[in-house]
């Protein structure tokens, strides 16, 4: 039996928490958003995410990440989790899913 990590089952778990984290002030959670840019994920379960905040201001920049990092470690297939922001290159309304742009009315 393998115990080879299925980095890409994982990444998928992980994409699903991510879309349960919402920015407080637009209805649509963080990765139909476009605020996730990369997720990596290595062999021993650890991943990092690169993500950026609708604006270097936003109100939540500070708790935001952390809600990121925490549901992302609180993933049994998860050994350690890290969240980096960037603001580059800065979010806009072109990063948003379909989904997205739909929800709040801009297709």
């Amino acid at each position: 039996m393998s115990t080879e990590l299925d980095t890409a089952v994982l990444g998928e778990k992980i994409v699903k928490v991510l879309k349960t984290i919402f920015d407080p002030e637009i209805p649509v959670d963080i990765y139909e958003l476009g605020l996730i840019y990369d997720v990596f994920v290595n062999e021993d379960a650890e991943v990092k995410i690169l993500m950026t905040l609708t604006t270097p201001n936003c109100p939540v920049a500070e708790t935001l990440p952390l809600e990121v990092e925490e549901k992302v470690k609180s993933l049994d297939m998860v050994k350690d989790a890290e969240v980096e922001i960037t603001f580059d290159p800065p979010w806009s309304q072109d990063l948003m899913s379909e989904e997205a742009k739909l929800e709040l009315g801009m297709l």
